[in-house]
C-alpha cells in the first residue's frame, strides 16, 4: 500500500510540473528590451544557465522553442533581446538591422552582456555554470561573448559567422570559456577563408576550442522556416539540425558535469 501511495505521488508530482515562462523588460543604457525566461519547475533550486542568441529577425517563436526545449533538460535559460523591444525585423529589412551590430561590435557585445546579466542576476542560476547558445546572427554574438573574455563556461555557435571585427580578435589568454562552432560544409556565407582564419584565431588565443562542419549543409541549418533549397545559400538539414543538438548536449555534459 505504501508503495502504490509512494508511486501515484511520484506521478502526481511529474503531472504537474510544468515550464514556466515570461516575458522580461531590461535594460542596456536608455534602451528597453525584451527576452524571454523559462524554466522547468520541477527542478529544484539553482541549476546551470543558458543564455541564447537570436537570429537575425530578432526574438521570435524559433528561439523561444529552443528555450523550451533547453528548459526541458532542467536549464534555467534566458532568451536575449539584442534589437531592442519591438524591433523584430523581415527580410530585407532583417539584414540591416542585424548589419548596425556586425559593423559595430562594441554595441553588439554591451547589448550580449546586458542579456548575460540579466541572467546572471537570477535566483535560478548557478553563477558557476552559465553557457551561451546562438543561431546566426546569435551564433556569431555568442562568438563575440568569447572573444570578449566573458565568464561563461561554454558557448555554441550554429552557423554563425566566424569572423572577427577589426582589431577586434580573441588575443592570446583572452578566450576564458570553451567553445563549440557547428558549421555548414557548404555555407556559402561563411567560405572556406573566413572558416581558416577562425581556426588560426582560435589557435593563438590559446582557447579550448571544437569546429564540427557537417556535409551537405549550407547557413541556417537549423531552421525548418529556410525551406530545403540548398542554392539558396539557407536549408533546413534534419541530419545537421539533430546531430548539432547532440553534438551540443555532450558539451554541456561536459562543462556542467552531471
Amino acid at each position: 500500500m505504501k508503495a502504490l501511495l509512494l508511486s501515484l505521488m511520484a506521478i502526481s508530482s511529474a503531472a504537474s510540473a510544468a515550464l514556466v515562462e515570461k516575458t522580461v523588460e531590461y535594460k542596456e543604457g536608455d534602451v528597453t528590451l525584451e527576452g524571454f525566461h523559462v524554466y522547468d519547475d520541477a527542478v529544484k533550486g539553482k541549476r546551470p544557465a543558458v543564455l541564447v542568441i537570436h537570429q537575425w529577425t530578432g526574438l521570435t517563436d524559433y528561439e523561444k522553442a529552443r528555450s523550451r526545449q533547453l528548459a526541458e533538460l532542467g536549464y534555467n535559460v534566458f532568451a536575449a533581446d539584442i534589437y531592442g523591444k519591438g524591433i523584430r525585423p523581415v527580410p530585407p529589412a532583417a539584414g540591416q538591422e542585424a548589419g548596425k551590430y556586425k559593423g559595430d561590435r562594441k554595441l553588439y557585445r554591451a547589448r550580449l552582456n546586458a542579456g548575460l546579466e540579466q541572467l546572471k542576476k537570477d535566483g535560478l542560476t548557478d553563477t558557476s555554470k552559465i553557457a551561451a547558445i546562438g543561431y546566426c546572427f546569435g551564433g556569431t554574438g555568442v562568438l563575440e561573448l568569447a572573444r570578449s573574455g566573458a565568464d561563461l563556461v561554454g558557448v555554441v555557435s550554429f552557423h554563425g559567422a566566424l569572423d572577427a571585427a577589426d582589431g577586434m580578435k580573441a588575443e592570446k589568454g583572452s578566450v576564458k570559456t570553451k567553445v563549440l562552432a557547428c558549421h555548414g560544409a557548404d555555407d556559402p556565407f561563411v567560405p572556406v577563408p573566413q572558416v581558416q582564419a577562425f581556426e588560426e584565431e582560435m589557435r593563438e588565443s590559446g582557447a579550448d576550442w571544437q569546429l564540427i562542419a557537417y556535409g551537405g549543409a549550407v547557413h541556417g541549418f537549423t531552421q525548418k522556416m529556410a525551406g530545403d533549397d540548398n542554392s539558396k545559400g539557407a536549408a533546413y538539414n534534419e541530419k545537421a539540425d539533430k546531430r548539432s543538438w547532440e553534438a551540443m548536449k555532450a558539451f554541456f555534459a561536459e562543462i556542467f558535469g552531471k
